[in-house]
């Protein structure tokens, strides 16, 4: 397997928990695992790098801050059917922060991964329609 091209750091209460949503529901392999600490999956070239809070990456910062899990920067996943993509992951329980929007580029839906970490499953609009 080629190495991935796009690496993107999410930062995640539960490292086991992260892989487990990616490799079970969106179609992640897992590349590197050193739970409770760190973990990391690949879909493609992407490279999703899943920081833990005992991670070097969940160190505070000078002023104090601590790194954290969700916010609204997100990756996209393009999908062919968001419909059918969306039953199912509804049917497995999972977290969305609202219902499928539709614009002129496509159709969007924000998945919540288990730290609140977002997922844009994307459709993209038909070809002149």
């Amino acid at each position: 397997m080629p190495a991935p091209s796009v690496n993107v750091r999410y930062m995640v209460d539960d490292v086991a928990a992260a892989v487990a949503f990616y490799t079970a529901y969106l179609g992640f392999s897992l590349q590197a695992d050193m739970a409770p600490a760190f973990a990391s999956v690949v879909r493609g070239e992407l490279r999703l790098l899943l920081s833990g809070p005992t991670s070097s990456a969940g160190r505070p910062m000078p002023d104090g801050r601590r790194p954290e899990a969700g916010g609204w920067n997100r990756i996209q996943l393009v999908v062919g059917d968001i419909a059918g993509e969306v039953a199912r992951l509804r049917a497995a329980g999972l977290r969305f922060r609202n219902d499928v929007v539709k614009g002129p580029g496509g159709a969007q839906v924000l998945l919540e991964d288990p730290a609140g970490n977002l997922v844009e499953i994307f459709q993209p609009a038909a070809p002149g329609g």
